[in-house]
């Protein structure tokens, strides 16, 4: 046999140098490139808690600086996400008596508290946050009126900044059709004092009448009109903002529907056409739906091209807008709320499951993605935030099949 020269050994040196370089080069794009929007993100699923509760957020607590999730009777802190106590909720033909929990520092001290609604109750409640003393105790959290809204069958509501003022309204609705539509204004007071020996800062809640006759099941915030403002999306159609004076005069009424949509129902320009459209779900049937907004008339109303997402499960009645795979492009999340009207709804005894959908804007269609199915299922609120930290955005999540936190694992490998 030949022996190799010592030319000959520096050549395959600088081949092997060569190959390396270029094996290291990939593997540095692999890193960086774009989130493959093709393939399945990975989730590991934490059972928070079992019972019927069907509100859910997120929020820092306790001040430690993790994002803490409160499902109304427990708060759970991150990372151990272990069940605290928080308030007292009566059962309700079937249901926890609670349609939704947002984290607001009410009386202003810093920490956030917890303005709950609820489905029958006239009365809006916030629970005040003990603070560290309380925590270590193990206290429940001092219940405080808001407000008396004299409206009962709210079927749910949202928080948004609705005048652009830079702070959220609470925006509620009924799945009644032919009631007021009414949004209550939360304006920082000076109240005196439990002891009566001064006085403390604290929200109070001032309210609006959109209009006398037109509301229904489904609730959304965003601009149809066009014109900069945000809209009020209800089920029986939408009301136009005023050009100014939002809070000193009602607002237009526009009739375009009648459904029995998700809370929320989104407003947002899904093919970056110039143009808002509406997404939203058939709350209590098959059905999840994109209308495409291709224009308005002269009357103000407006055009859609209705196309459907998903008509493979039942009651999406929940839904959120948020970018899952970090590539800058937000998903649409949704999945069954669990026994929504108590079995009575098509599709009721079907399977639970949580999906996403990633929008393909070279099709113009939504690719379906399964978080899990036969396990967790959704209420009536979705929220998404980094609970684990890990740099991937979380789902949390919680219904009549339980409260979970639905970690995201980026694309590694999914674990129970």
């Amino acid at each position: 046999m030949t022996r190799p020269t010592l030319n000959h050994l520096r050549k395959q040196l600088q081949k092997l140098f060569a190959l390396t370089l270029v094996c290291s080069t990939f593997a540095t794009l692999r890193a960086t490139e774009p989130a493959n929007t093709d393939s399945p993100l990975k989730w590991q699923i934490k059972t928070l808690c079992i019972d019927a509760n069907e509100g859910v957020d997120v929020g820092d607590v306790d001040g430690d600086g993790k994002p803490d999730v409160v499902a109304g009777r427990n708060w759970y802190s991150s990372p151990e996400f272990v069940a605290r106590p928080l308030r007292s909720i009566a059962d309700w033909n079937g249901y926890v008596e609670s349609n939704g929990d947002y984290l607001v520092d009410v009386n202003r001290d810093g920490r956030l508290d917890v303005i709950a609604g609820s489905f029958i109750p006239t009365t809006v409640h916030w629970y005040e946050n003990p603070g560290e003393k309380g925590f270590k105790l193990g206290h429940q959290w001092k219940q405080h009126l808001l407000f008396d809204s004299k409206f009962s069958t709210n079927e749910g509501q949202v928080m948004e900044d609705v005048d652009g003022d830079g702070k959220p309204e609470w925006v509620v609705n009924s799945w009644v059709a032919n009631v007021p539509m009414v949004i209550w204004r939360l304006e920082e007071t000076e109240e005196p004092t439990e002891d009566g020996k001064g006085t403390q800062k604290t929200l109070k809640a001032v309210s609006h009448i959109l209009g006398t006759d037109g509301n229904g099941h489904g609730l959304g915030v965003g601009d149809i009109s066009g014109d900069g403002k945000a809209d009020v999306l209800v089920g029986t159609g939408w009301y136009e903002q005023p050009s100014e004076g939002a809070w000193e005069k009602p607002w237009k009424y526009h009739k375009d529907w009648s459904l029995q949509a998700s809370l929320p129902m989104i407003v947002v320009d899904v093919d970056q056409d110039g143009k808002k459209d509406i997404v939203w779900g058939n709350g209590h049937n098959y059905g999840l739906y994109w209308w495409r907004n291709v224009g308005a008339n002269a009357d103000g109303t407006v055009e859609w091209e209705k196309k459907t997402i998903d008509d493979s499960f039942s009651q999406p009645h929940a839904l959120a807008w948020a970018d899952l795979n970090k590539d800058g492009q937000p998903e649409l999340i949704t999945g069954k709320r669990y026994y929504a009207h108590n079995g009575g709804d098509p599709g009721a005894n079907d399977g639970v499951l949580l999906v996403y959908y990633h929008f393909d804007k070279a099709t113009g269609k939504f690719k379906r993605h399964d978080i899990n199915r036969g396990m967790v299922g959704c209420g009536l609120q979705i929220r998404v935030a980094d609970l684990d930290l890990n740099g991937w955005p979380d789902i949390a999540v919680a219904g009549k099949s339980g409260t979970y936190a639905v970690l995201n694992q980026g694309y590694g490998e999914a674990t129970k």
